[in-house]
């Protein structure tokens, strides 16, 4: 699945939670985080830090893999670009 959004990675993650048969508890407990922050997470809160987000993906034993795509592409499928956003943030 490529994921454009953070809506599609919550929903990846959901989705790959209720496959392995977790409850939001357990994969809190799994990756080291609150069960509140993973129903936030699951339901698209943008402000998750990066590195809660990697416990999380690994915790459920999925990978991110990046690319590159051109920029009409990203721009047509709604994408952003990652060093803008985090600059945004003031992280970059």
């Amino acid at each position: 699945m490529n994921i454009i959004t953070v809506s599609d990675l919550a929903a990846t993650v959901r989705g790959r939670r209720q496959q392995l048969g977790w409850s939001q508890g357990q994969l809190a407990a799994s990756a080291r985080v609150s069960r509140q922050w993973v129903n936030e997470f699951e339901r698209g809160k943008e402000t998750a830090a990066v590195g809660t987000v990697l416990r999380v993906l690994d915790a459920l034993g999925l990978e991110l893999v990046t690319g590159v795509v051109s920029s009409e592409r990203s721009k047509a499928e709604g994408g952003i670009d990652l060093d803008v956003h985090l600059s945004g943030l003031g992280r970059g």
